[in-house]
């Protein structure tokens, strides 16, 4: 079978293109990564795929294999050509500015990408919004990201990231990837997770995003100080949010980096915003 790099060279002969630093281009190589990433997908029995970022189809080749209904988004217009000339559908955007509202109709679908690394963070919160629709994503990060999307409460990666990550999502750790897993290599190491659809009793995602960024609003500063601040919650903190910490055996200076993904949700209800 022939190489996934050796792949890459044969691709290329045919479509001389060069890799885009804009749009993020670091093209897969390793056999050894690309067979975790299939695996995890797999693991997912997935009857439906999207694909972000085909680019020259390291994953996409063996996606396409599976014969299950796959949609790729590609920004960069000539690789979206190529994969509509091979018979695919294809969406040609950014991931970021399309409407997924359509494209999440089966519960059984999974999101796999080796991901342009500018778009990670904001695709991770932006699926998280959605109530229905995939059942798990696979996807490669910077590994700096990977940790903030897994850290643990008070450590230096933590944040707003985490928060809302690991409560509407169970997340493991697939395998990393150096930068010569790559052509162009990145200056970066990496880190494939994958992600599954956890129940959550939050219905209104977007507000809860609302009050996890108030929360972190200024890292340095306590949780009363950032929620006072905000014209939303400023009214209920000064008697809800004692009373919570009180039974949380938590001190009135406590800052939101303090508090665990599971904290954050408490607090969030017990605000009474559902």
């Amino acid at each position: 079978m022939i190489s996934t790099r050796d792949r890459l060279k044969l691709f290329f002969e045919k479509l001389p293109l060069e890799a885009k630093k804009s749009l993020g281009q670091n093209f897969l190589v390793s056999d050894h990564v690309v067979e975790k990433i299939l695996d995890a997908a797999k693991s997912f029995s997935p009857v439906e795929l999207i694909e972000i970022g085909p680019g020259p189809g390291a994953l996409t080749d063996h996606l396409l294999s599976w014969n299950l209904p796959l949609k790729l988004i590609e920004l960069d217009h000539h690789l979206a050509q190529h994969w509509r000339e091979m018979g695919c559908e294809v969406i040609e955007a950014d991931a970021l500015q399309i409407d997924w509202s359509p494209l999440m109709k089966n519960e059984k679908l999974v999101l796999v990408s080796n991901l342009p690394y500018q778009i990670s963070s904001s695709l991770v919160i932006d699926r998280s919004l959605d109530k229905d629709g995939l059942r798990a994503m696979v996807l490669m990060f910077q590994k700096e990201v990977a940790q903030r999307i897994m850290a643990k409460k008070s450590s230096d990666a933590y944040g707003l990231l985490s928060v809302i990550a690991q409560n509407f999502w169970e997340i493991q750790t697939v395998c990393d990837a150096g930068p010569r897993d790559f052509s162009p290599a990145p200056r970066v190491a990496s880190r494939v997770l994958a992600f599954k659809k956890k129940d959550s009793l939050i219905k209104d995602r977007k507000k809860f995003l609302k009050f996890a960024k108030a929360a972190f609003a200024q890292r340095r500063k306590q949780l009363k100080s950032n929620l006072l601040s905000d014209t939303e919650w400023q009214n209920k903190s000064p008697t809800l949010l004692p009373q919570w910490l009180e039974s949380r055996k938590l001190p009135l200076t406590v800052r939101g980096e303090e508090l665990s993904p599971d904290d954050m949700k408490d607090l969030y209800f017990h605000f009474q915003l559902e």
